[in-house]
Order: C-alpha cells, then sequence, then structure tokens
C-alpha cells in the first residue's frame, strides 16, 4: 500500500466516528494500514542495502540453485551457505539479485534443510520461464501485502448484519452469550463419556451449549487440541458445518490430525495449498468447489485459513461455527474476517503464551492484543487445570507464575523423571535425574544473538545423553535466536555420532517450539550482554515466550546461559518486572556452574 493511500485512509476514516462502533472499526483500519506501512518501509530499507551486506545480516541467501519442481508446486533450491534468518512459513523473493526488480517471484519458505529449501509462489505464477535459468538466484526477505483483505473484511463487517448485530458488540464487550442448560448438562455427558477430566468436560460443555461465543484457555499440556477435536465432532453429529481455522497452518493441520485420530468417522477436509498440507491425515483440496463436501447436506469440518474465507477457495460458503485454534496469536482483524463466515465463535488459546506477532508500537491499546485476551475477562471461559506433560516440580513454577497455582500435573506424569539406559560418563550434576530443573551457568561474557561457548556447552550435554542410549528425539533444544539455532545444528552435525541424526534432535526458536514437547529440553538462553539485553528487554525477557520455552518439557529441563545477563537495566518498570521473573525462574531451578557441571 502506497504512503498516499495511507495517508488518504487516515485522514478520511470510512465509518462515522460519531458511535462507538464506527470509532472501532475505524481503530482497526488504521492499525492494519500502519502494520503494512511500516513493514512496507522495513522492507525496502533491507533491499536497499548490497547484496554481501544483506546476506550477513540474514536477511539474504545467494548463490541458489533451482534443483526441480514437484507435482504439488513446490520447488527445490540449493545454496552453498546458509546463514540466514529465514525458517518454514516466511515470506521471499526470489530474484536474480535485486528484490524490487524482475525476474522476481514472491515464495513461501515450505521447508529448510540447512542448505537444501523447498518453496512455492505465494501468489498465481507460471514456473516456466524461471526454471529454464536454474543458477546464480538470490533469496531474499519479503512480504505479502495482505491490508486489502483486512480492510474488506472490516468495510464488511459495518455494513452487515452478521457484523453490526454480533461481531462488533462482542468484541466491543456489549453482548454476552446465552448457555442452553440443556445442551450443556449434555455436553458434560459427553466428555464423561470420552473420558475427559473436570476442566476438559466443562469446557466442552460450555462450547457446545453457547449461543454466540465461549473461550477454553489451554496451558501446555492440558489436552485442548483433544478438546477441540471432540468438541468438532459433537457439533458435526448435530448437522453443524465447522471451520478450523488459525494463524498457521501447522495449527491448523494439528487439530485435523488431532479429530482424525479421536473421530475417524467425521468428515473432514483441507482447504489449502498442497505445498502446507504434506502431513496431512485427511484430505486436501485447493478449492471447496473441488470437494466432496459440495454434494453433503449434513454437517462436517473444513481446515482453512481466515484469508481462505475471502477468496475462490472457500468461496460462498457459510458455516453454523468456526473454531479459532491458538487464539492468543489470532489479531481483532483477523478474527473478523472469520467471523464473518458463521454464526458461532469458539476461541481456543492461552494469553500466557505467545501473543500476536505485530511489527509496529502501535498505540491503540486494544488493538495490539489478540481476540483471546481481549474477551477472557468476560466471564464466558473454562481453563484447563491437569497438565499432562509437565511433572509435579516442572508444573510448579509456571503454575504459580503464569496460572495463579491452578494448574497440576496429572498423576500419570506427575513423578517422571529422566531415566538413561546406562548412567552418564561426564556432567553428572547438570544431568542429575533428581534435578528436574538446573541452570547450568556457562558465565560467558558480551554474547548477543549467538554464543559460541554456550553452543558447545548445549552439544556436550547432548553427547552426553545420547551415549548413554537415551533416544536423540526426545531431546529438544530451544533458543530465542535463529542464529544460535543455526550454530546448534551445525555443530552438532560435526559432533553427534554418526548413528544419531542431527535432524532428530529438535533445535529451534520459542516461536517454532510452541505446541511441541520432548522429554528433555534444553534452554539456551545465549545473550550475555546486559546492554543488549536491555535494549531487547521488550523480546528476550517477554514472559509469554519463556513461559513457551520453559514447558516444553516432560521430564527434565535445563536451562543453559550467563548469570550476566541479569545484569541489564531496561527504562520501562514493565521490562525490569520481566528481568526479574527470569530471575526468580533461574533462583527456582538447581544452581550447577560451568566448572562443576
Amino acid at each position: 500500500m502506497s504512503n498516499s493511500m495511507y495517508q488518504s485512509y487516515l485522514n478520511q476514516p470510512q465509518f462515522s466516528e460519531n458511535d462507538a462502533a464506527g470509532r472501532f472499526l475505524n481503530g482497526m483500519m488504521r492499525f492494519v494500514l500502519q502494520e503494512t506501512a511500516v513493514q512496507h518501509r522495513q522492507i525496502k530499507k533491507i533491499w536497499a542495502k548490497p547484496l554481501p551486506v544483506r546476506v550477513a545480516d540474514g536477511y539474504a541467501i545467494e548463490n541458489v540453485t533451482i534443483v526441480k519442481s514437484f507435482d504439488n508446486g513446490q520447488i527445490e533450491l540449493v545454496c552453498g551457505r546458509n546463514q540466514s534468518r529465514f525458517r518454514a512459513g516466511d515470506i521471499l523473493v526470489l530474484s536474480k539479485g535485486n528484490p524490487a526488480q524482475e525476474p522476481r517471484v514472491l515464495v513461501n519458505l515450505d521447508a529448510e534443510f540447512e542448505t537444501t529449501l523447498r518453496v512455492s509462489s505465494a501468489t498465481p505464477f507460471n514456473w516456466g520461464n524461471v526454471l529454464t535459468e536454474s543458477d546464480d538466484w538470490v533469496l531474499d526477505i519479503g512480504y505479502l501485502d495482505l491490508s486489502s483483505f483486512f480492510l474488506n473484511a472490516l468495510a464488511e463487517a459495518g455494513d452487515t448484519v452478521v457484523g453490526r448485530d454480533r461481531i462488533l458488540p462482542l468484541l466491543m464487550g456489549r453482548l454476552a452469550p446465552n448457555i442452553d442448560p440443556g445442551l450443556y448438562d449434555r455436553g458434560l455427558e459427553m466428555g464423561e463419556a470420552l473420558g475427559l477430566n473436570w476442566s476438559q468436560s466443562e469446557a466442552l460443555a460450555n462450547a457446545y451449549a453457547t449461543d454466540l461465543v465461549y473461550l477454553i484457555q489451554g496451558p501446555p499440556g492440558t489436552g485442548k487440541t483433544r478438546v477441540l477435536a471432540h468438541l468438532a465432532q459433537a457439533l458435526v453429529s448435530d448437522g453443524e458445518r465447522v471451520l478450523v481455522t488459525s494463524f498457521t497452518h501447522r495449527a491448523i493441520n494439528n487439530a485435523l490430525n488431532k479429530l482424525a485420530e479421536v473421530a475417524p468417522d467425521v468428515l473432514a477436509v483441507k482447504i489449502g495449498q498442497e505445498s502446507v498440507a504434506d502431513d496431512l491425515l485427511v484430505e486436501n483440496y485447493k478449492r471447496y468447489s473441488l470437494s466432496p463436501l459440495v454434494d453433503v447436506a449434513g454437517g462436517y469440518v473444513i481446515g482453512g485459513t481466515p484469508f481462505a474465507t475471502c477468496t475462490k477457495r472457500l468461496s460462498g460458503v457459510e458455516f453454523d461455527t468456526i473454531i479459532f485454534d491458538e487464539a492468543s496469536q489470532v489479531t481483532l482483524p483477523l478474527a473478523v474476517m472469520g467471523m464473518l463466515r458463521a454464526k458461532k465463535y469458539i476461541f481456543i488459546g492461552d494469553q500466557q503464551q505467545l501473543p500476536p506477532v505485530l511489527t509496529t508500537r502501535y498505540s491503540g491499546g486494544a488493538f495490539r492484543e489478540s481476540v483471546f485476551s481481549l474477551l477472557v475477562d468476560q466471564n464466558y471461559d473454562t481453563m484447563l487445570t491437569e497438565t499432562y506433560r509437565l511433572n509435579e516440580q516442572l508444573t510448579e513454577w509456571p503454575s504459580e507464575q503464569f496460572y495463579e497455582g491452578l494448574l497440576t500435573s496429572a498423576a500419570v506424569v506427575a513423578d517422571l523423571k529422566m531415566e538413561f539406559p546406562t548412567l552418564p560418563n561426564r556432567l553428572e550434576t547438570v544431568l542429575d535425574v533428581e534435578k528436574t530443573a538446573v541452570f547450568y551457568d556457562i558465565m560467558h561474557h558480551n554474547n548477543t544473538t549467538s554464543s559460541y561457548k554456550e553452543a558447545n556447552a548445549v552439544v556436550e550435554l547432548v553427547q552426553t545423553v545420547v551415549e548413554t542410549g537415551f533416544p536423540a528425539h526426545e531431546i529438544g533444544i530451544v533458543t530465542p535466536y535463529r542464529a544460535q539455532a543455526r550454530l546448534i545444528r551445525s555443530l552438532l552435525r560435526k559432533t553427534v555420532s554418526d548413528d544419531i541424526h542431527p535432524d532428530h534432535i529438535v533445535t529451534d526458536t520459542v516461536e517454532r517450539m510452541q505446541g511441541q514437547e520432548r522429554d528433555l529440553i534444553i534452554l539456551s538462553l545465549t545473550t550475555s550482554n546486559p546492554r543488549f539485553a536491555a535494549d531487547l528487554a521488550d523480546f528476550f525477557f517477554q514472559p509469554e515466550r519463556l513461559n513457551v520455552a520453559i514447558t516444553r518439557p516432560r521430564r527434565k529441563l535445563i536451562i543453559v546461559g550467563s548469570r550476566h545477563v541479569l545484569d541489564a537495566k531496561p527504562n520501562k518498570d514493565e521490562h525490569k518486572e520481566f528481568v526479574q521473573i527470569l530471575g526468580q525462574l533461574l533462583k527456582h531451578c538447581a544452581y550447577v556452574p560451568y566448572e562443576y557441571g
């Protein structure tokens, strides 16, 4: 969107400022426009830098070769070296070195295996001419301007009955749901018959019985995806058409796969690109019109993004209920986009985990929040209270810090501890099975987004654990930074035994690890430069990010880092509290200095 269009929208609001709904819509539109404008400026600034600088900064990959194409629309690329910040899901530009000039292709990064990458076109594109010239391509960071989708959806919300009478009053706190007592009792009976615990049954019953909206808060490991699947199953049995949607394809795929697991008889498909459907247990179709659901009169489940509801993929399809998964990452405009296609809305998420990914420091208050955070205090929500992941000791600190002490460890996992087939031959103190949470203090100084010393310590831990016979696929390594993740993966490839594939050991950022779990999680804090940490406090010390990182393990958490990061002195009081929270966590852990590991 051009700067002139942006200013035009700001100077001439689309809706009247004389009523609250109009002001609310205009606020959301300004939020969308500011996000788009800032993102556009940031990308253009990066593109203006010389290619070697873009590569060194992690915003580009040079010497890219197109290797082959696949029937599902994917293209395989290889490069000599990949030191980029890119990860699966990113929007990139494939060009001859200038991402603003032709030939250029806007692509999705579907998968990344260090020097081998798979991409698919982000917009309709004929690869024919590009494939004839395979060498000397460059991949740059890119962006897809989706502002028109958001603005059109918000305009529709302001001009339609469903928008004015249901969606906007709900989001503004002026409309509340009614729970049908008969349906609620039936939902409780279903939950009991399915073997759900009390909080899961309570959540299922309320979501099943609501006439408008309900929220299910799912702390780590509490079975929110299982509840989602059984709720969809119950609604379909009543003949409802259900849309399962989210901010990411990964979340949609996980929900559909859980539905296929617990209720294989439920008719369910995904509508979307084939390139993001590799792990699906249900059929994927490019468009609803190509699916067998066109001829189905009864209930079914469709998985798709909110954007699909605005395109030919789901053109003309209306739903009875829409279920948003990972709703704590769904912005208000994105929620509105999906809500326009249904009459009832179920939001499943956790406001104590990662919030929406935003570009700007927008001052618009509620518009920075997720739809889940906005609605969670309206007294129509249930929190799932038993975790089937974290053992009792690992549950204790996040429960008190983030969940008012309500989160408990289920009996089946409460006493789980690490079990090594043979005893470790070194690092016995860090790996002591009685120490469920450990702070392994490497005591390095002045590191920012990567630390070779810390990466070496992490790899030594992994090597020691694997040598005991412990399964490598039950080890996960989490770090705030892609640079540190890449360094650790590189060292693993050089160090770990030949019979252990390093890719079996998941090493990734906090964002990519949300929703995953392993028996052993190693958290590499990386940063030890107090000034850098203070400047980046909103990111590095963010409590929600910390919560996600420390709630991935089932049996043991090892935090590897340097105590010097706690010397950070941010300017904002809120950020000072963030530093204190990390300090409290490290104090809660068993302390092991590097020389006594």
